[in-house]
């Protein structure tokens, strides 16, 4: 059951575009539960620069992730916060490796 709650949300990112899934790694470096295993930091650095690098409402102006624009990174986020913590790290070890171009 547990790989099969990784595996849904590894193919709801899969099948977002690259602007959304910078998003959601923005998102999962900058909250406080998700509490992943490695450096979140520097996997927030690397999203943000490549983010604003391709998005430019990001690179302007500030961005409330809440919106209901951004109900799939929401959605995701909703589905990790019912992970386990070893899933999580799974889930953003795939997403930082799936967008590190």
């Amino acid at each position: 059951m547990e790989e099969n709650k990784v595996e849904n949300v590894i193919n709801i990112i899969k099948d977002m575009n690259i602007k959304d899934k910078l998003r959601l790694g923005i998102c999962l470096t900058t909250s406080d539960w998700a509490n992943i295993l490695y450096n979140k930091t520097e996997m927030y650095e690397k999203f943000d620069t490549m983010l604003k690098e391709i998005d430019e409402e990001y690179r302007n102006t500030l961005i409330n992730f809440g919106q209901s624009k951004y109900f799939i990174i929401n959605f995701t986020m909703a589905k990790l916060m019912e992970m386990e913590q070893f899933e999580r790290n799974k889930v953003a070890l795939y997403l930082f490796n799936k967008v590190n171009i």
